[in-house]
């Protein structure tokens, strides 16, 4: 499988991602060295779903940021692109209503969802502000969008050691327990041309969502923005 180039055609990420589903929350575990899990749940405190509320989780892959909010009663909407991804999620969760579909042109009416999430997800869309843009139609008035990826880290030794580590020992790492290394050189590469949380910032704004903020996991490895519906 040719690794996906930063153009992010839909069908190269959607094949990249079905070749790695099997394996995709593990890889996850051992690259991140656990901290995917704390980034999660940082994701779902700041949503603050509460249950009977309708909420579309993007970019969910196998689920695994879906399971906790089902199980706390949340009427979530599992969408990926990847139909490797939600055949494994669908096997492990068959109660979750998986559906197929482009952050782009979302097959959901305008104003469906209280809330939307999308975890290490946006960074692999082809156009992020019209992502965005959709999101916020689907969204009804007032209610909230939370985003959690990768940024930029806010020190500039640390910045040096994390780029470091992206592009040298990622893909060795990957490749212990990935048989698609080359999906992890364009996780690599997507993160290191990511703007920074500013600049997500001003795109969120432009894309028509009010009272944007955001805060920073791990040194700023990782950053959660947060925004409203006017």
């Amino acid at each position: 499988m040719p690794r996906a180039s930063l153009d992010k055609d839909p069908r190269d990420v959607a094949t990249m991602f079905d070749a790695v589903a099997r394996r995709y929350d593990l890889t996850n575990d051992v690259i991140s060295l656990g901290q995917d899990r704390a980034w999660r749940r940082a994701t779902l405190a700041a949503l603050a779903a509460r249950p009977g509320e309708t909420v579309l989780d993007l970019a969910a892959g196998t689920g695994t940021s879906s399971e906790p909010l089902a199980d706390a009663g949340v009427r979530v909407v599992p969408c990926d692109l990847s139909l490797g991804m939600l055949s494994v999620g669908k096997r492990r969760r068959p109660d979750l209503g998986f559906v197929a579909g482009n952050a782009t042109q979302l097959p959901f009416a305008d104003a469906s969802f209280d809330a939307v999430t999308i975890s290490f997800g946006l960074r692999n869309v082809v156009d992020t502000e019209g992502a965005l843009a959709e999101m916020l139609r689907v969204t009804r008035p007032g209610g909230r969008l939370v985003v959690c990826e990768f940024s930029t880290p806010t020190l500039k030794p640390f910045r040096t050691v994390y780029t470091e580590y992206l592009m040298r020992a990622l893909p060795p790492v990957a490749r212990t327990v990935s048989k698609e290394p080359d999906a992890y050189v364009y996780l690599a590469e997507s993160i290191r041309a990511w703007p920074d949380q500013k600049a997500l910032g001003r795109t969120l704004r432009r894309a028509g969502w009010d009272r944007v903020a955001y805060r920073n996991l791990t040194g700023g490895v990782v950053a959660l923005h947060r925004a409203t519906r006017p």
